[in-house]
């Protein structure tokens, strides 16, 4: 078993543990697909793969809300879009690939995550969900709580521990 079926079974045995729904078995399904993406995006740029995860996954749906099957925009990214098939103020991506992308650029940019990147690389989601949140990212209230919960559930944190992997192990200790 390889590190990655792994991962997938431990999930699949969380899930398990608490009962799968039909919202938990979508969420393993979203992990799987898309948590290949969310570390090499956490191994090049320092978001920690859990909190883009987490984030996506609120946003989205799990890849399941009408602006992600659309427009392939899984983080509630407001801009323009050039569908004929819905009306929105959401932005709309050529891929999900791009819509990842885009996210870790919108983070990058944020003056209240610039010092995550130099402190913080690919560690302490919970700092990063804060920040994101404080840069004005979501106007809920509930919303850090939410993705804080969807990181815990799930054991997104996970995806983060294979930072050892990643460039960013020689700023750890």
């Amino acid at each position: 078993m390889n590190l990655k079926q792994l991962k997938s079974f431990v999930l699949v045995l969380a899930l398990a543990t608490f009962g799968i729904s039909k919202v938990s078995a979508q969420s393993a399904a979203y992990v799987d697909k898309y948590s290949p993406i969310a570390k090499e995006m956490m191994e090049e740029h320092g978001v920690p793969a859990s909190v883009i995860l987490a984030i996506a996954m609120h946003e989205s749906g799990n890849g399941g809300s009408r602006i992600a099957k659309n427009l392939n925009n899984h983080f509630g990214v407001k801009g323009k879009n050039r569908s004929t098939v819905i009306r929105s103020a959401y932005k709309g991506y050529r891929s999900v690939l791009d819509s990842y992308d885009d996210f870790v650029g919108i983070v990058k940019r944020k003056k209240t995550t610039q010092s995550l990147f130099e402190k913080h690389p690919g560690e302490k989601y919970e700092a990063w969900v804060k920040a994101i949140a404080r840069s004005g990212y979501s106007t809920s209230r509930d919303w850090t709580a939410k993705v804080l919960k969807t990181i815990k559930l799930y054991h997104l944190d996970m995806f983060d521990n294979d930072s050892k992997q990643n460039k960013f192990s020689s700023t750890k200790k």
